[in-house]
């Protein structure tokens, strides 16, 4: 009798295993989608120098930093000012992404920082800088963010430090 029960589960097991499976891939790939979106939407935000279009696509308690300039914003009233002093800061900022990658709900973005230096250093002068973001998604929105770039190779180009001996 036992073996007999062993069998039919066979068949029942293996469907389950299919629809975890396929659950668990379908939702990987939503999740991978909407980040992609998510992602995009946040880039043309800062493209579009809409900062609070920027502070709209955070969660009200999202964390983000600044890491090479040892800046924090905690929620939507300290993202959307963080974003409008860069405008202010760079007055053309753009920003490129080059690649992107999520997986759940974490995820990263390599991207190329560019623009005019009239607020962080005030040389009046143009860069462009490669970095990457690491962040998190709840809700639909980003709940973290950490972003990473070579400072000092800004303030190379901008005239603040020497050129990189070569």
């Amino acid at each position: 009798m036992a073996a007999i029960g062993r069998e039919r589960m066979k068949p029942i097991i293996a469907s389950a295993i299919s629809v975890t499976i396929g659950i668990c891939c379908i939702g990987a790939a939503n999740g991978m989608y909407k980040s992609s979106d998510l992602v995009q939407s946040n880039f043309a935000a800062w493209n579009a120098h809409d900062a609070d279009k920027v502070a709209s696509l955070y969660t009200d308690d999202v964390i983000y930093e600044d890491v090479p300039f040892g800046l924090v914003a905690r929620g939507h009233a300290e993202m959307r000012k963080m974003a409008a002093d860069f405008f202010a800061s760079i007055p053309d900022l753009k920003l490129e992404v080059v690649s992107s990658t999520s997986v759940g709900n974490r995820g990263s973005v390599e991207w190329i920082f560019s623009g005019t230096d009239m607020g962080l250093y005030k040389t009046g002068k143009k860069f462009s800088v490669r970095g990457a973001s690491v962040y998190a998604v709840r809700d639909g929105k980003f709940s973290g963010n950490r972003d990473y770039y070579d400072s000092a190779s800004i303030m190379r180009q901008v005239g603040v430090l020497p050129k990189a001996a070569q």
